[in-house]
């Protein structure tokens, strides 16, 4: 049985769209924050390094798991 099921998960993703160019993410123990991708992926590694990120137990994607908008550099 996984130790997380009977708790909040880990990691809650907010609704793409939330902000144009991060997602809004909040590990737990800490506030919202906009992320990309490659942040998101170093923050949970460092913050939880056992964190299985395709496990929705301990990841939260209130929509459209592992999107990310689409934003360009140069673009405000």
């Amino acid at each position: 049985m996984n130790s997380y099921a009977s708790h909040e998960p880990l990691v809650e993703v907010a609704p793409l769209g939330s902000d144009s160019r991060y997602r809004l993410v909040r590990f737990r123990g800490h506030a919202w924050e906009p992320v990309d991708q490659q942040e998101f992926r170093a923050e949970a590694a460092r913050l939880f390094p056992q964190l299985d990120l395709d496990d929705p137990e301990q990841v939260s994607w209130q929509d459209h798991p592992w999107e990310w908008p689409n934003w360009h550099p140069g673009e405000a």
